[in-house]
């Protein structure tokens, strides 16, 4: 069984359209090319298809097989490249719950399209990832529910004493999937392994895949946090894996920016060594558009060369004091920050059709009233104002503190070095006070952008002003300068 390492995914982070969409919002036939485009031109093994918040195509498969049956005759969907569906979770989003069984219904149909496309079966879409997974119970409910009602009607008769359904339509084909959780809050990343623990039972199961999410957890709790969050969730599904024999594949899905991972084609080498246990990294698409293709295509074969190893011993214990302090501080200074944020984030460009649900940090109760955009627009709307995120929360530690997150986060002096450079100290005139003398702005020596800064500048005169009219082209022109658009 070959296990990706390399999944693209519909991320809307880019600054830069690709050469292929016909609108500045991509959809539709759009993302079935963007499909083709990172098996065929860059090399991703693996392709994250949302299903969640737009209009399903259900017929990916068929129009993949079909436009580009040139290169799928070569490689085959399904052994050498993989389509993978990202789909609704009923216990958060009720009101796209039924899209998870429109889209669990899709796969034997796939399958058939593939049948008749390579002559035999090989099951084109067999995982699903189900997001803000939270219990073993609704990862089983995916599980049993396309095994059991499925696949499992195709031996009953339509009604007493006629054929089968599967005599008229046919077989139902995979038997079964896998199904893949996307852990995304601190409480049950923290969890991941018992609730895996508990999934994995009375099942067959040789090996199992786990995704970690690392840009939700940083809006919600700080960089730092999720970081550490991510470390400790890794280091109990190795111990599981140890125990259990079942091998587990994590996933990291990390972004551009230091705040959602600092996964570029520039770093690749940064973070294969932060996280040495990972075994699929997510492409999105600042790092897929935004960069020169020779850049990307060379960072995902590099990616490709390199194998899954044991990741290092991180202190639990100290993670989580680390993870409690910061936690409670952005969270605190978010607070402040909320009514700058929502302004800035109106100005953000979509970069895709599709509506988006809010994000982990909405459902909070801790925080009251306070709710934020998602999270490639609020880390927009920060680094617009020349406020990098990265730095929120951590004026709470000691030097101890940082001395032993340095040795637990290897890149922290990277990744803050970096957001520093997007800092411009004119933000301090419109934020709150609380937020202003609770900012912690001497990390050393790093090298401001001039570039970024001057059109920061401009954009806060703009909004102490209160002046909107080209607040946007502002925002995207400072994307362009970081690469990124958040």
């Amino acid at each position: 069984m070959k296990i990706p390492r390399v999944m693209s995914t519909q991320h809307p982070d880019n600054v830069l359209l690709p050469f292929f969409a016909e609108s500045q919002d991509m959809s539709g036939d759009d993302e079935i090319q963007e499909a083709y485009y990172a098996f065929s031109h860059l090399g991703c093994d693996e392709q994250m298809w949302d299903c969640e918040g737009k209009e399903v195509d259900d017929f990916v498969v068929r129009k993949l097989l079909t436009k580009y049956d040139h290169f799928f005759r070569q490689t085959k969907l399904g052994e050498d490249v993989f389509l993978t569906l990202r789909v609704p979770n009923p216990d958060i989003e009720k009101d796209e719950a039924k899209v998870l069984i429109e889209s669990l219904e899709s796969i034997p149909r796939s399958c058939d399209a593939a049948r008749l496309f390579y002559g035999k079966d090989i099951p084109p879409i067999f995982e699903v990832i189900l997001p803000m997974t939270m219990s073993h119970e609704s990862l089983n409910r995916v599980y049993y529910y396309y095994k059991d009602f499925v696949v499992g009607k195709e031996h009953q008769p339509f009604y007493p004493g006629d054929i089968t359904i599967s005599e008229w339509v046919g077989d139902f084909k995979p038997d079964a999937i896998n199904v893949i959780p996307l852990f995304e809050d601190r409480e049950h990343q923290l969890e991941a392994h018992n609730i895996m623990k508990e999934y994995l039972k009375n099942k067959n199961i040789t090996h199992q895949r786990v995704f970690i999410a690392r840009s939700d957890p940083a809006m919600n709790y700080g960089m730092v946090s999720a970081i550490l969050c991510n470390k400790i969730a890794l280091q109990r599904l190795r111990k599981l894996s140890e125990e259990t024999g079942v091998k587990i594949y994590p996933i990291l899905g990390a972004g551009t920016p230091p705040f959602r991972g600092h996964l570029t084609p520039e770093t690749v080498d940064m973070v294969l060594e932060e996280y040495p246990d990972v075994q699929t990294f997510t492409i999105q698409s600042a790092f897929k558009y935004d960069y020169p293709v020779s850049s990307a295509l060379s960072a995902i074969n590099k990616l490709k060369a390199t194998g899954m190893s044991r990741g290092y011993d991180v202190d639990e214990g100290k993670c989580i004091e680390i993870i409690g302090k910061v936690s409670n501080e952005y969270r605190r200074l978010i607070e402040y920050l909320a009514p700058v944020i929502n302004h800035m984030a109106g100005f953000v460009p979509r970069r895709r059709m599709r509506k988006l649900h809010v994000g982990l940090f909405g459902y909070a109760r801790s925080i009251g009233k306070t709710r934020l955009p998602r999270v490639i627009s609020f880390c927009a709307a920060c680094y617009s104002i020349g406020l990098p995120p990265e730095i929120l929360g951590l004026n709470i530690l000691t030097q101890d503190d940082i001395a032993c997150l340095k040795d637990m986060h290897i890149n922290f002096t990277s990744d803050i070095k970096t957001a520093m450079s997007y800092f411009n100290e004119d933000v301090l005139t419109i934020l709150p006070d609380e937020v202003r003398k609770n900012l912690k702005l001497d990390w050393g020596d790093f090298q401001i952008n001039h570039e970024h800064k001057a059109v920061t500048s401009r954009i806060i005169t703009a909004v102490k002003e209160k002046d909107g009219s080209n607040l946007q082209n502002m925002l995207i022109e400072a994307a362009h300068v970081r690469r990124f658009l958040g």
